[in-house]
């Protein structure tokens, strides 16, 4: 098997700090990733952040189909590279955060599985763009700021208990599975990390009948902890 560290030293690539590039290069935790996704044969599954690919091979062999998402062009060359033949595999070079999850969902016939190592430079705006394609997205497994996830997975009357952890868990079954070290990323980042997974609720874990006002008030609630609600002019028609 080629390991991460071969592969990054074969094409010669060196991470971008426009765009936080940190690899992950211990093969046992690309292989917990994976397995932690639950990954079914008949599976299509849409892979944030695939990099040189080293997830996406684990993530091919259980799937029935794999969309690797990388917004790095020197990179969607190396996974065109790496799964050349590959019929499983569908690179897809652009942004997540304009990935039409509802297009590819209908495309296939089939709800979608998420797995990935999201930057985390972007990881509050990721969550929010799963929740918004919720309806065609059965779960999701997120390697994160270890921070991060300790606010999305946090219960009620905790100092991180916040706006990303209400809006998640009233649609969504969060959990948090084990941490990754620093070592385990090529360059060291400054910052732990962690993976969570969440299924998707077929419906919020509390009846709404309004779920724009719902989501103004909770953004409204958290804005200014001391103030009262009822004169929040945010909550006013």
């Amino acid at each position: 098997m080629t390991t991460p560290r071969e592969i990054l030293h074969r094409y010669n690539i060196r991470p971008s700090r426009r765009l936080s590039q940190s690899f992950l290069v211990d093969v046992n935790t690309i292989h917990k990733i994976a397995t932690a996704g639950r990954i079914l044969p008949g599976d299509v599954v849409v892979e944030i952040g695939a990099g040189i690919g080293v997830l996406t091979k684990d993530i091919a062999h259980a799937a029935g189909h794999v969309i690797a998402v990388e917004l790095d062009p020197r990179l969607v060359e190396i996974l065109h590279d790496q799964f050349a033949g590959c019929g499983n595999v569908e690179i897809y070079s652009g942004d997540i955060l304009k990935f039409d999850f509802a297009y590819k969902s209908d495309q296939y016939k089939s709800k979608i599985k998420v797995i990935g190592n999201v930057p985390y430079n972007i990881s509050s705006p990721v969550i929010f763009h799963l929740l918004s394609y919720r309806a065609v997205i059965t779960n999701f497994t997120l390697m994160l700021q270890k921070e991060v996830v300790e606010r999305l997975v946090s219960a009620p009357g905790h100092k991180s208990y916040g706006v990303p952890s209400v809006l998640l868990q009233m649609y969504a079954d969060v959990e948090r599975l084990f941490d990754v070290s620093a070592n385990c990323f090529y360059p060291v980042p400054k910052v732990a990390s962690s993976i969570i997974t969440g299924e998707f609720r077929e419906k919020p874990l509390m009846e709404l009948t309004d779920e724009t006002f719902f989501n103004r008030l909770v953004k409204a609630s958290f804005a200014q902890r001391r103030k009262m609600l009822i004169n929040n002019p945010v909550l006013k028609y």
